[in-house]
Formats: C-alpha cells, sequence, structure tokens
C-alpha cells in the first residue's frame, strides 16, 4: 500500500510589516479595537516586484530543501490561491518555469482559504492511486492588493505569504491519512470578490464601483465559520480512525482568534493544542495553514509521529480538514540544492521561448 508524506515545507512571507498603529492612520480603528475583535497585531505587506508567484517560488524552493529533493523530480504542482498573478495562464505554470521542474503538470485551485487542505488532499489521493510519485502543494496570496484600505471591517484582516508542502509516495504508514471536502455556494455572496470574472469582467464602471475589492458579511461568515470547524476536525478523525485525544496539534485556517476559540470551545480542547499565529501575519488565506505548520516544524512543536488536523473554511463557501501524521523528510543518501536550478531554468525558459520563434518561422511559412 501506498502512503502520502509531507516529506518538505516552507514558507515565504514580504519584510514590509503594516502594524495596527499604522491601520489607525489610514481609517478610523485603533490597536485595541482590532486585536479585540481579531487577535491581529500585524500583517505582511508585498512590495513592488513581489507577486503571488514570487512568493510561491520562495515556498516551494525552501520546501524542496527540506526534503531533498530535486525540482525535475516533482511530478504535479497545485498551487491554491484566491489572488493569482492572471486569470490565465496558471500561477503553477509559472512557478513550475521558475523552479525548473521540467517533468511537472501544473494547475491551480480556487476554493479560497479551504484550499490548501483541498490541494493536499488532491495531491494524496493522485500519490496514493500510484499516478505520481512527488507532488509540490502551494497556498500562496498577495490579497493586499484586493483590499479597500477604507474600509476598516476587511482592511485589518488581510495579509500576504505563502506556504508549500513536498509530498512523497512511501511504503511506511503514516502521511495523510484522511481529508474531507464541503461546500455551499448559497453562501457565495458573504465573502466575494466581484470583478475581474466574466460576470463583471474589468471595466471603468467596475473600477469606479468598487467591484475589484474583497467584500465580506462578517457576521454570517463568523456564525459559518464557527458552525463547520468543529464539525470538518470531527468528521475527518472519524474517518482515520483516530480519537480526539490522541491528536497533538489543530492547525487551523488563521482568521481570527474568536473563530479559533469557538472551534477549540466546540471539540473541548485547550487552545494550548492549536498554533496560533494570526498575531503577526493577519489573514493570509489558503497561505495561513502552511505558514502554521512551518512555524511549528520550525520551533520544535511539530515532531515525527505526531498526529495532526489541519482545518479551515473560506469563501465559496467552502471548508474541509485533513488528519496526518507527521513524520518529515524521507531517508536519502543525497544532498541536493533546488536553488542552483533557477539558473538552468532561466536558461531553459529563454531557449524555449527562441524555439517557439524558430518554429513559427519554419512552421508559418505557408500560412
Amino acid at each position: 500500500m501506498t502512503f502520502a508524506h509531507i516529506t518538505g515545507w516552507g514558507m515565504s512571507v514580504p519584510e514590509t510589516i503594516l502594524t495596527n498603529d499604522d491601520l489607525s492612520k489610514m481609517v478610523e480603528t485603533s490597536d485595541e479595537w482590532i486585536r479585540d475583535r481579531t487577535g491581529i497585531r500585524e500583517r505582511r505587506i508585498v512590495g513592488d516586484g513581489q507577486t503571488t508567484a514570487s512568493l510561491a517560488v520562495e515556498a516551494s524552493l525552501k520546501a524542496l530543501q527540506g526534503a531533498n529533493l530535486h525540482p525535475t523530480d516533482i511530478d504535479l504542482i497545485i498551487c491554491s490561491t484566491s489572488t493569482p498573478e492572471h486569470i490565465f495562464p496558471a500561477t503553477a505554470c509559472l512557478v513550475q518555469d521558475s523552479i525548473g521542474a521540467t517533468k511537472a503538470g501544473a494547475f491551480d485551485l480556487l476554493a479560497a482559504c479551504s484550499g490548501f487542505i483541498y490541494a493536499v488532499n488532491m495531491a494524496a489521493q493522485s500519490i496514493r492511486s500510484g499516478a505520481i510519485q512527488n507532488a509540490l502543494v502551494i497556498g500562496s496570496e498577495t490579497l493586499s492588493r484586493f483590499v479597500n484600505w477604507k474600509d476598516r471591517s476587511t482592511c485589518i484582516l488581510f495579509g500576504d505569504g505563502a506556504g508549500a508542502f513536498v509530498l512523497q509516495a512511501s511504503d511506511m504508514p503514516g502521511g495523510v491519512l484522511s481529508a474531507v471536502m464541503h461546500s455551499d455556494g448559497s453562501g457565495g455572496d458573504t465573502l466575494i470578490l466581484q470583478g475581474g470574472g466574466s460576470k463583471h469582467p474589468a471595466t471603468e464602471a467596475t473600477v469606479l464601483e468598487g467591484k475589484h475589492y474583497i467584500e465580506m458579511d462578517g457576521n454570517e461568515v463568523f456564525r459559518f465559520a464557527t458552525r463547520v470547524m468543529a464539525q470538518a476536525t470531527r468528521e475527518t478523525l472519524e474517518m482515520a480512525g483516530i480519537e480526539l485525544d490522541d491528536v497533538q496539534w489543530i492547525i487551523p485556517h488563521q482568521a481570527n482568534i474568536r473563530i479559533i476559540a469557538a472551534a477549540a470551545r466546540g471539540l473541548k480542547m485547550p487552545m494550548e493544542r492549536f498554533v496560533v499565529n494570526l498575531d503577526r501575519y493577519g489573514n493570509t488565506s489558503t497561505a495561513s495553514i502552511p505558514i502554521a505548520t512551518v512555524e511549528a516544524a520550525a520551533d520544535g512543536r511539530l515532531k515525527p509521529g505526531d498526529r495532526i488536523v489541519l482545518v479551515g473554511f473560506g469563501a465559496g463557501l467552502t471548508w474541509g480538514a485533513l488528519a496526518a501524521e507527521w513524520t518529515g523528510p524521507l531517508p536519502t543518501e543525497r544532498k541536493v540544492y533546488p536553488r542552483r536550478y533557477r539558473a538552468w531554468a532561466r536558461i531553459r525558459s529563454f531557449l524555449l521561448r527562441i524555439t517557439r520563434v524558430i518554429e513559427g518561422l519554419i512552421w508559418g511559412r505557408g500560412s
């Protein structure tokens, strides 16, 4: 039997920090007001030249380094994002080109803040089926570019960042054990970005009407989230055959400390068993769970053999949870340096572009 193990992990966040005090100079709010209602103290904001893809590439290279895996060993790249580089091509394809993952298929997945759970589950299913051996799963967001900085109900919440996992096939038991995915499109308008799609393509009117900013019914989202977080956690644990008492860590979507506290009460678990870092990063949507996981692994909280649950909710409405046994990198004798592939990847990309130009000249003569 084949198991899908999480063997590498990495994160990337911008250097620029926007504090609550900074926000109080932009909108009518205060540090105390924000912390009391959300638990957030600060968030990271991308600067010029940084994009969803650039954050994803950096997180991916760190994950590959941790897994001791060459980019050319990757069979599949899934990039979960609500803020893609473009509507098309997929941001995952840009990552594939940048890191030199020459064998990988690549696509984007849009399930908002639940997207990383969806993506890890899909990668794990592909590995367990025998279709692939190695997958790179990324959650990357630049939400600050879709925030109305005059709307204090939303601008205080969101930040930018990326996290990535490498999943590998192994006959050693462990890794991803179960997952559940749910949706309810009847609540789609409670958290929405209206502009830029086929219904409201970008025009002068859509810009003036503010349709390219995040809109949220905060009370409705709060009620929804507090209901589904504990429910999804219990559901995936039952599927995996694991008792709640045997779980070392719950790693939730980092949206609001009150929502996480409500989930803890619903599960009758102490907050000390929840990984929380939203005070420093805010809501980074689909990147929040991998970023929190990376930090828990880095500071020694996550240990091999630990049983964990990743649980999240988001626009759609979507929600889901995933149970896993944390194992870490698989044994290997080689030492790889994924960043060295970036130079070759740039050369390869340039040569492929030249090749397409030449092909166009040759095959386009008769057209």
